[in-house]
């Protein structure tokens, strides 16, 4: 019989419960390699979250009412949540918040290639807002049932605030869409700019994926990046109908054969560039990132300050 303490029943256990679409949670054994694909995947959706802040805020002092400029306020903060959230669950598989944004700012994880276009209009959030935010909920809400317990959970709320954040993307531009001349203009340039970038957000396509087949047979992701990139087209189509704009890809069309909208090939090519740091705000958003990071040193000293104080007093009192 063989010793359950062994690392060979250690992951015969563990493929059970992936086959029986268990939670794995912080103190279960898990393979390493279990682990260090969680690390990265989390890592980079937490710096994508803080690193995506940054388009929106700069349009915070510029948007055109108090309640648009409450909202924006708003949904910027709800980002700042999520990358707590996320960073708290990277933390749970024994990788610190430090070398995390460490990484991050020695340009050794990634964050989402999106985040690296500029927002040029106040009808750039608008978009950003709808087809960004649309594109993270296609994406989100599978991993509401990833397979890792804190992951898991930590989507559920992100998800539900994320759909706040499509709506009123979606609202900007159902606004600009019925106003003047020019603010039609700027509501399908703001269209044109973002509908390609994000389709990239899915990633690769799977052919040329180097992850997803790992990650979809540990249940961490459900579906394929092509999969996902389909449903988010099939939802987007009737949308833009709806807001009367056009989306920019002359080879979108519905299959009725296939039961879903037929539709262009993203430029590779710039993927890759941007991925490599050779987007338009790559190094602009980068260097905002760790300066801001340097900057708020003196606030984690003093809190980290605070926090022993409060022990040695809790001590003191016990």
């Amino acid at each position: 019989m063989t010793d359950p303490g062994t690392d060979e029943a250690r992951q015969r256990r563990f493929d059970a419960m992936i086959a029986a679409d268990e939670r794995i949670e912080p103190r279960d054994w898990m393979p390493d390699a279990y682990r260090r694909t969680l690390i990265r995947q989390i890592a980079q959706h937490a710096h994508s979250e803080i690193i995506g802040m940054q388009p929106e805020g700069n349009w915070i002092t510029r948007a055109p009412s108090l309640r648009r400029k409450a909202v924006l306020i708003a949904k910027v903060q709800d980002e700042a949540g999520h990358g707590l959230y996320l960073y708290s669950a990277a933390e749970t598989l024994g990788v610190g918040r430090d070398e995390l944004l460490d990484l991050l700012h020695q340009g050794r994880q990634r964050y989402s290639s999106i985040f690296n276009y500029p927002t040029v209009t106040w009808a750039d959030v608008g978009a950003i807002g709808w087809l960004v935010d649309g594109a993270a909920i296609t994406n989100q809400v599978p991993l509401c049932r990833c397979s890792y317990g804190p992951y898991a959970r930590a989507m559920v709320r992100i998800c539900k605030e994320e759909s706040f954040h499509q709506r009123q993307g979606f609202d900007i531009l159902y606004s600009l869409a019925r106003g003047t001349d020019g603010q039609r203009r700027m509501a399908q340039e703001s269209v044109d700019r973002w509908y390609w970038p994000s389709l990239m957000m899915f990633g690769p396509p799977d052919s040329e994926s180097t992850h997803s087949e790992r990650s979809m047979a540990w249940n961490i992701k459900r579906f394929s990046n092509d999969e996902l990139r389909q449903r988010f087209v099939d939802m987007i189509v009737p949308q833009a109908e709806a807001l009367g704009l056009t989306l920019p890809d002359p080879a979108l069309e519905w299959n009725a054969e296939r039961g879903h909208y037929d539709f262009g090939t993203p430029d590779w090519d710039e993927f890759m560039q941007v991925l490599k740091g050779n987007g338009p705000c790559n190094r602009q958003r980068l260097e905002h990132r760790k300066a801001a990071h340097e900057e708020g040193a003196w606030v984690r000293e003093a809190a980290r300050a605070h926090a022993a104080k409060s022990r040695a007093r809790q001590r003191a009192a016990a």
